[in-house]
């Protein structure tokens, strides 16, 4: 199964739904393996912002990405088309911090990239497959998770107006189900809530015409319903558009109730420490010791998942009965050392610095400090442990890092390390 990307540009103008702002969002074939970047390029170096979950800054009303440097929100119509689709590397070039929201619907994206056409690429889409049930709660959303070949949604709302109630949808996600039955459903909100959310700085490009406003018994404006239950589709499809945060396809049947963004970044979340992943390695282990001078017995690091600049990086180390410390730590009830664990995070996080230098070969790592060193669970054998670590400072040769590492993504260990680079 090859990548797919868009076989030429693909361009949608509009008003941000919350700043209010002119904008124009460009997307453009990507190179294989990139995945979907957005560029803000209003900014001083077009910054690139990465649709991936690690990087969502708000859930409030809509997901919005990146840092304090550079930010785009309102993704969550974008992505959708793009999840519906199945694209897995795309740029999207912002010139404002929101992309268009057109008629509230996600058609005017998904028209978009039909016309522009969908192509094959080389290499392997990255799989998020869901292999055993799962119930994750997360304020008042809820989600059951389980097996299937492909993606089907199912999604339940309920609210206290007389056009809303309680709605139920189950869709399975392919592009002519999406185009035919989710894409047009509309963004909506209550008119009572316009004075509250525009002191917050939301809601400041909404309009008749790009929002379905519900007044205490009706719509605003003499609107007209597209489905009787077209809230419910349009929570299904923004679902759809924050679930492809995970930078993959998914595999699964999730059943929502009472979704909202927040719920859906962190089912994203649970998503991508839990399910099986196939495809878009990073770096093999033939790799990994071009770069690490580590050997047996004491590589802890198995493959690289992600890199992302010299801001993050996942890695994996399978633990199996093999490993030589079991046999003393502890004879009859293997766990695996803390100071191991550690060790794999700080090996994980050494390929993130030495990554980005030359010659690698010819430096080494030193670990000066660790701090707030947590230890959550045991790691035992047949456990994968995944270690996360994010770049909280980096100096020439000096860095700072925090590292987080996961078993069925349960937090296991967490420390922040300081390290440097030194010759061999």
């Amino acid at each position: 199964m090859p990548r797919r990307t868009l076989a030429g540009p693909a361009e949608v103008r509009g008003i941000g739904l919350h700043t209010g702002r002119e904008v124009t969002a460009r997307c453009m074939p990507a190179p294989s393996g990139q995945g979907i970047v957005f560029r803000r390029v209003d900014l001083a170096g077009t910054p690139p912002i990465p649709a991936r979950v690690w990087g969502v800054q708000s859930t409030d009303r809509r997901t919005a990405l990146g840092d304090a440097e550079a930010s785009v929100q309102t993704v969550e119509h974008l992505l959708a088309a793009t999840a519906a689709l199945a694209l897995d590397d795309l740029t999207v070039e912002l010139d404002g911090p929101e992309a268009p929201i057109g008629d509230g619907s996600f058609t005017p994206f998904l028209a978009a990239f039909t016309n522009a056409g969908v192509c094959e690429a080389p290499g392997e889409p990255v799989i998020y497959r869901v292999t055993a049930p799962h119930t994750l709660a997360e304020g008042d959303s809820t989600y059951v998770v389980a097996p299937a070949r492909s993606l089907k949604l199912t999604t339940t709302i309920e609210w206290a107006h007389p056009l809303i109630g309680r709605q139920t949808g189950a869709w399975d996600i392919t592009p002519a189900e999406f185009a035919r039955e989710l894409a047009g459903a509309r963004t909506f909100g209550f008119l009572r809530e316009a004075d509250e959310l525009r002191a917050r700085g939301l809601a400041l490009g909404a309009a008749l015409d790009s929002t379905l406003v519900l007044t205490e018994d009706g719509l605003a404006g003499g609107a007209t319903l597209r489905w009787p239950d077209e809230f419910v589709r349009h929570k299904t499809a923004d679902l759809l558009g924050d679930l492809a945060l995970v930078g993959g396809r998914i595999e699964a049947h999730v059943i929502a109730t009472k979704p909202s963004h927040q719920g859906n970044i962190a089912l994203a979340r649970w998503l991508t420490r839990t399910a099986q992943r196939t495809g878009g390695v990073a770096m093999d282990i033939g790799r990994i010791l071009d770069v690490i001078p580590h050997r047996y017995p004491f590589l802890l690091v198995d493959r690289i998942l992600e890199v992302e600049g010299t801001k993050r990086i996942v890695g994996i180390k399978n633990v199996t009965i093999n490993e030589p410390f079991f046999q003393g730590h502890f004879p009859g009830h293997p766990i695996m050392p803390g100071v191991l664990i550690i060790e794999a995070m700080a090996q994980v996080g050494g390929m993130l610095l030495l990554g980005t230098i030359e010659d690698p070969d010819q430096k080494v790592v030193y670990f000066m400090s660790l701090d707030n060193v947590k230890f959550r669970r045991p790691v035992l054998p047949g456990d994968q442990l995944r270690c996360e670590l994010e770049m909280l400072q980096n100096r020439g040769r000096t860095c700072r890092m925090k590292g987080i590492a996961y078993v069925d993504g349960n937090v296991v260990c967490e420390a922040e390390m300081m390290a440097r680079v030194v010759d061999r």
